[in-house]
């Protein structure tokens, strides 16, 4: 395994879920890790105080407006110095029916876009430059298999992991050789990602998948480690953690 003691992770939505199962793993291989959080600054300095070992920091953005990325990315070069990694594990959706179509309204459909497709490309366009400085640059958005089933909690949010699966691919041919893009996409996950879906949902739907078994954040928070530190022959890549849930 890559030792990552003296680089640095940028992990957007790392205040909890994914992103902080992500930012546990990466710390506790070496990295400094910045979490980037939206407006519960509490939660990530709670998140930043377990994390293993030292240099770590919070930092405010909102993936939704490029000024506050972009100030965001000079704040965390600032105060670090250099970065090697980003997640991009921050995403908003709202269940709708896939049959209610008056039900997914125009400002929903471009909130959903704007945080899930337009704020992952505004990042990456932010921190590129320091990522390429490194030569050896990381970038893994989360994504999730609605990208590629087209069932999920709605046509918006489906129709946005596409599009950032897509984007994935782009940017790798486009950044390479200097920076590895990769998306990392799960199924059903253990987290307060979606309102309502409880521990009794999670395991009815993992008995219908092939592992049997729910996905838990440290699930794909080991596969956002793996796209770092084992995968350094592999860009554009979709890396799936969903038990099988999507062969069914």
């Amino acid at each position: 395994m890559q030792d990552l003691d003296g680089k640095v992770a940028v992990v957007i939505g790392g205040s909890g879920g994914i992103g902080a199962a992500s930012a546990r793993m990466l710390a506790a291989q070496g990295a400094g890790v910045a979490i980037g959080y939206n407006s519960n600054h509490a939660r990530a300095a709670a998140v930043m105080a377990e994390l293993p070992g030292s240099g770590h920091s919070t930092f405010a953005i909102q993936v939704d407006d490029s000024a506050s990325v972009a100030a965001a990315a000079t704040q965390v070069l600032a105060s670090h110095g250099r970065v090697d990694v980003l997640v991009n594990s921050a995403g908003t959706t709202k269940p709708v029916p896939h049959g209610d179509l008056d039900g997914l309204p125009d400002d929903l459909i471009d909130r959903v876009l704007i945080a899930n497709v337009r704020g992952p490309f505004s990042a990456i366009r932010a921190f590129a430059p320091a990522l390429k400085a490194t030569g050896d640059g990381v970038i893994v958005n989360i994504s999730s298999i609605s990208g590629f089933t087209g069932s999920g909690s709605s046509v918006a949010y489906c129709a946005s992991k596409g599009a950032l699966d897509t984007m994935t691919l782009s940017l790798a041919r486009a950044l390479g050789p200097e920076i590895r893009v990769l998306c990392v996409s799960p199924g059903a996950v253990a987290t307060d990602f979606l309102p309502g879906r409880g521990r009794e949902q999670l395991e009815k739907i993992a008995q219908a998948t092939p592992l049997k078994r729910v996905v838990e954040p440290e699930d794909v928070a080991r596969a956002v480690l793996a796209c770092v530190t084992h995968l350094r022959a592999t860009t554009g890549a979709r890396i799936v953690v969903d038990g099988g849930r999507f062969l069914v």
